[in-house]
């Protein structure tokens, strides 16, 4: 809750409303950076403790107490305070330090009453005036470094699916869809007049530009990014068409809707997790507009003629993106629950969502990622059709219930990904496909229905083989560390020195 700036005579009894802010105030205000601008405006004045204590009728001990921060004032007490200093209340419940010492001295303290401080069994620190500021600073950035250095430890594989296991749920709850994402979306769409359907290249630079950007192909884009944005000269850096993706729109975008979202550095690895969402979301609301693209499905549906397909030839969008902006409105839009998948060749899940009851394989952290997925399936069987031009439909049985899905390959830097989309037996009268005789039958997580050979093989083969792995070359690596994972600061902050115009 903001702290309110009105001020009003301290001697004035402050009436119902007013005394109800108040004790809002008094609730969330910090009582370390309290007793910080008690003490403050207290020696401004001249005044002493016992003088102080004197004129609220307190002991000088308890008004000491009430400046180190070790008890949460009564709202009573803190009028009476504000009328003997002659302040308005609110300045007392201001959420800022009254001075740069002041602030050092609050976050010092904050830092030995907190979990490190006492992990480490440091003594504390007095903080007085005995203190030289200098040693103040120090010892307050020593701590901060040490915190940082825990933080980005803590980075391990496991709090990353931690992290993006509690995204994915978050995801579910709300069926995917993000109405404050879309209203953007239309915001932007309208500002540049888009007519509805595709967003062109076009349009795509009239939203940079309305803005305020310009846009900048290069070929020496640092590695480790999709684009760079200059915030101060307000360029955006995008690779030159030979290099770009497969569709040039979304790198841009992506970096529009960082803008527009007002995303800051990033304050973990599930700060880090959501800002990708949030950006993929609306560079995919912008390529694919909510109303038409509703409109298009909905009227696909009364036809029973749903299909991924139809909807990535109509936006000219990839298939996956395509999939994925399925996923935002299914459910909130056409009452279908649904599951998406993107896996890998080798049969690891690389990336997963669903809302109707599929269960994925995961650890015991509930995390997907890096999990085999079960040979039966529609994203695992696909890899094995020649045809890869015309999509592939399957049911598959599972212990959780049938469900059906389309699922087509694309190829990658990485190696070959199958992209499905499905639903549960009860919603597929509304897709193409829907008519495939093709059907298989999952026991996973059952060992013997998939991860086991068979036992013929494993009698020929136990103890007459021995396959040489080929594992990641970070699996055993820590993530990629940093404010933003896996982006090397020196390479871009030197790309932007070199690309940076000479000052008007």
């Amino acid at each position: 809750m903001a702290l309110v700036d009105q001020r009003f005579p301290a001697p004035v009894a402050p009436g119902p409303a007013a005394g109800a802010a108040a004790a809002d105030h008094a609730a969330v205000a910090d009582p370390l950076v309290i007793g910080r601008r008690v003490r403050h405006l207290r020696t401004a004045r001249g005044m002493t403790l016992e003088d102080l204590g004197a004129a609220v009728g307190r002991a000088a001990s308890q008004i000491s107490v009430l400046e180190n921060g070790h008890r949460e004032a009564k709202i009573s007490v803190l009028h009476r305070v504000a009328a003997a200093l002659d302040v308005p209340l609110s300045e007392l419940l201001d959420a800022e330090a009254p001075s740069p010492r002041a602030a050092l001295e609050v976050a010092l303290e904050r830092a030995q009453r907190g979990p490190l401080f006492a992990s480490l069994g440091l003594p504390q620190v007095k903080v007085g005036k005995s203190l030289p500021t200098d040693a103040l600073e120090t010892i307050v950035r020593l701590q901060e470094e040490v915190q940082r250095l825990l933080t980005e430890n803590a980075a391990t594989p496991e709090e990353a699916r931690r992290a993006n296991a509690e995204l994915r749920a978050t995801m579910r709850a709300q069926d995917n869809y993000f109405p404050d994402l879309e209203a953007h979306a239309r915001d932007l769409l309208a500002a540049v007049g888009h007519p509805g359907g595709p967003l062109s290249q076009r349009g795509t630079a009239e939203i940079a530009a309305h803005l305020g950007f310009t846009l900048h192909y290069v070929h020496d884009l640092p590695h480790s990014t999709r684009s760079v944005t200059d915030l101060e000269h307000h360029r955006i850096y995008l690779p030159h068409a030979l290099t770009t993706s497969s569709d040039p729109r979304s790198p841009l975008l992506q970096a529009i809707a960082s803008h527009v979202l007002g995303h800051t550095e990033p304050r973990g690895y599930g700060d880090f997790l959501r800002q990708r969402v949030e950006t993929n979301y609306l560079a995919a609301a912008l390529m694919l507009p909510e109303e038409g693209t509703v409109d298009m499905l909905r009227e696909a549906k009364a036809a029973r003629r749903l299909s991924v397909e139809d909807l990535r030839d109509a936006f000219a969008v990839t298939y996956e993106t395509a999939a994925h902006r399925f996923t935002n409105l299914a459910t909130r839009h056409l009452d279908i629950p649904v599951h998406f998948m993107k896996v890998h060749e080798s049969g690891t899940l690389h990336k997963a969502y669903e809302n109707d009851g599929v269960d994925f394989p995961s650890d015991p952290l509930g995390a997907i990622e890096g999990q085999p997925v079960c040979r039966r399936w529609t994203a695992r069987v696909v890899f094995a059709i020649p045809d890869r031009f015309s999509p592939y439909y399957q049911y598959t049985d599972t212990p959780s219930g049938t469900y059906w899905c389309t699922s087509r390959v694309q190829g990658s830097p990485d190696g070959e990904f199958s992209v499905s989309v499905g639903v549960p037996f009860g919603h597929v009268r509304w897709f193409q496909g829907r008519e495939t005789t093709e059907r298989s039958r999952s026991r996973c997580p059952e060992p013997s229905c998939c991860r086991q050979p068979p036992a013929a093989l494993a009698q020929r083969w136990s103890g007459h083989s021995w396959p040489s792995a080929r594992p990641h070359a970070s699996m055993l690596a820590a993530l990629p560390t940093g404010v933003f994972p896996g982006v090397d600061q020196t390479e871009v902050f030197t790309f932007l020195e070199r690309h940076a115009p000479g000052d008007a």
